[in-house]
């Protein structure tokens, strides 16, 4: 994965604004980074979401952080884990394994590289989970995965395939509009922080929801 290292030097490595606890390796502009690495490849890329530290992540991993007994002693997957952050998070908070998922190859090398950088360990889980249930975790984690309506419909049959079988399932969300709020309880709320959050500047306040 020598071309993947080969971006992955140009990020910068900052505090997650609502996470200061966490560090991640970022782009300063997203956008940029991946018009420069498909002008580079002389191919398409997928959008590098793992490269920005999405606020629904965020808050997630601030909850995880602030009440770690969620996580303690159990098995974490961080479902479509973009940098790793909520995956971190849990690790910090004493998991007892941490599963990070994602479809993302350039994902998959930044969450190894910011594992590292927080000295945790996070195993790496490739390829599409959503068939399934989740098993064998404990609690399943999903971080900013409401975005659009095609993958909100394979989500929510997972996430509720996953509370069927009693693992504890908690979204961090700041209310986009495909959220299936009326199924859902928010335990944790949190200002937007002003750093951070230009990719959706609009958003003031980001939640922490469990599924009923």
């Amino acid at each position: 994965m020598e071309s993947t290292v080969s971006g992955l030097d140009r990020l910068r490595l900052v505090e997650a604004p609502l996470v200061p606890e966490v560090r991640l390796h970022l782009a300063e502009d997203a956008i940029v980074w991946w018009a420069r690495m498909e002008a580079e490849t002389g191919g398409a890329m997928a959008a590098p979401f793992w490269a920005t530290a999405w606020p629904g992540g965020q808050a997630l991993a601030r909850y995880v952080l602030d009440h770690p007994r969620t996580v303690a002693g159990r098995r974490v997957l961080d479902l479509a884990s973009g940098s790793g952050l909520v995956a971190i998070a849990a690790g910090l908070a004493g998991a007892a394994s941490v599963t990070a998922n994602d479809i993302d190859p350039y994902a998959l090398a930044a969450i190894g590289l910011n594992a590292r950088a927080n000295d945790v360990t996070v195993l790496v889980s490739p390829g599409d989970l959503l068939d399934g249930d989740g098993d064998p975790a404990d609690v399943v984690l999903a971080g900013d995965v409401f975005y659009s309506r095609a993958i909100a419909e394979r989500i929510w049959p997972f996430l509720r395939r996953a509370a069927a079988r009693g693992a504890l399932v908690l979204v961090g969300d700041p209310g986009r509009e495909h959220l299936p709020g009326e199924h859902l309880t928010t335990v944790a709320s949190y200002s937007a922080p002003e750093a951070g959050t230009s990719t959706e500047p609009q958003i003031s306040r980001m939640s922490v929801l469990q599924l009923r």
